[in-house]
C-alpha cells in the first residue's frame, strides 16, 4: 500500500517537471506528426529519399516486396495478318457486282465496304482472292488447287489467333489437322501433276518440305530392338544363301540320278 501511494507520488513530481518544462507537448507533437506521416506512407506507395539517403519517409524505412524467380518478360514478334493488303475501300463480295454500289453516297459505302466489315467478312474475301490465282476455270470449286487455297486461308487464321492466344489448344488442333490434309493434298498432286504443284505453290507462298523418314522418337529401347530385328534378319539371309549353295551342289547329282532311272542319255 504505501509502495503503491510512492509510486503515484513519483510518477505525479516527474509529470509536473516535464510540463513546467514543455517536453510533454514536444513529445505529444512528435508522436502526431509521426503518424500522420505514417498513414502517409501507407496511403501513398510511392516513397521519397530523406537527407541521409535512405529510402522511407521521416523515421520508418518501407520494405521493398521481392518477386523471387520472376523472369524477363520477351516481347513477341509481330506477326502481319494476311488481311492488311485488303484496303477499305474495297466492296464486300455480296456487293461487288452491284452497279448502284459504286454511285452510293459515304455513309451506305462504308456500310458496304470493308470498313465495318467484320473478321469473317474480310477472310471470305481473301480466300475468294487465293481461289482465283489457282483456280482451272471460274466455275471450279472443287478441284486440288481450289481445296488448297481454302485450306491455306484458313491455316493463316489459326495462325494469327494462336500467335494472340497461344493457349488455345483446340485451335491448334484444327490448325494442325488442316496442315496434314494441306500436306496430303499437295504430295498427291506433286505425284500427279508437278507443273500444277509448282504453280499453286508459287502463287500461295507455300514452302513444300519432305516428311521425315520416321516419325518415331528414337529411344534406346527401340534403338536395340532394331538392332536385334537387324542382327536376326542377316542371321536369317546367311542361312538361306547356305541353302541355296547346298542345293546348287547337290543339284547335278539329283539330275544324274534322275536320268540314270529313267535311261535317257
Amino acid at each position: 500500500m504505501f509502495a503503491s501511494i510512492g509510486l503515484r507520488t513519483a510518477v505525479k513530481s516527474v509529470s509536473a517537471a516535464l510540463r513546467e518544462s514543455g517536453v510533454s507537448s514536444r513529445l505529444k507533437r512528435d508522436c502526431a506528426a509521426i503518424s500522420v506521416k505514417h498513414t502517409d506512407a501507407i496511403q501513398r506507395p510511392i516513397h521519397s529519399r530523406n537527407e541521409a539517403g535512405c529510402s522511407g519517409i521521416g523515421h520508418f524505412a518501407i520494405q521493398p516486396v521481392r518477386n523471387y524467380a520472376r523472369g524477363a518478360r520477351k516481347k513477341k514478334p509481330v506477326l502481319e495478318s494476311q488481311l492488311n493488303d485488303l484496303p477499305p475501300t474495297m466492296l464486300k463480295i455480296e456487293y461487288a457486282a452491284v452497279p448502284v454500289a459504286q454511285t452510293a453516297d459515304d455513309l451506305v459505302k462504308r456500310l458496304l465496304t470493308l470498313e465495318l466489315a467484320s473478321h469473317s467478312e474480310k477472310l471470305q474475301l481473301k480466300t475468294e482472292q487465293l481461289i482465283a490465282k489457282v483456280q482451272r476455270d471460274e466455275a471450279d470449286r472443287s478441284s486440288t488447287e481450289v481445296r488448297v487455297a481454302i485450306l491455306t486461308s484458313r491455316i493463316r487464321n489459326y495462325q494469327e489467333h494462336l500467335h494472340r492466344h497461344p493457349k488455345d489448344k483446340a485451335n491448334k488442333r484444327w490448325m494442325l489437322m488442316a496442315i496434314d490434309r494441306r500436306k496430303k493434298m499437295l504430295k498427291n498432286l506433286r505425284a500427279t501433276r508437278y507443273d500444277a504443284f509448282e504453280h499453286v505453290c508459287q502463287q500461295l507462298g507455300i514452302t513444300y518440305t519432305f516428311p521425315p523418314e520416321y516419325y518415331r522418337r528414337a529411344t534406346r529401347r527401340w534403338v536395340a530392338k532394331k538392332a536385334l530385328c537387324i542382327k536376326v534378319f542377316k542371321e536369317v539371309q546367311k542361312q538361306k544363301l547356305a541353302q541355296r549353295k547346298k542345293i546348287a551342289q547337290n543339284l547335278p547329282i539329283i539330275q544324274t540320278a534322275q536320268t540314270a532311272s529313267t535311261g535317257t542319255p
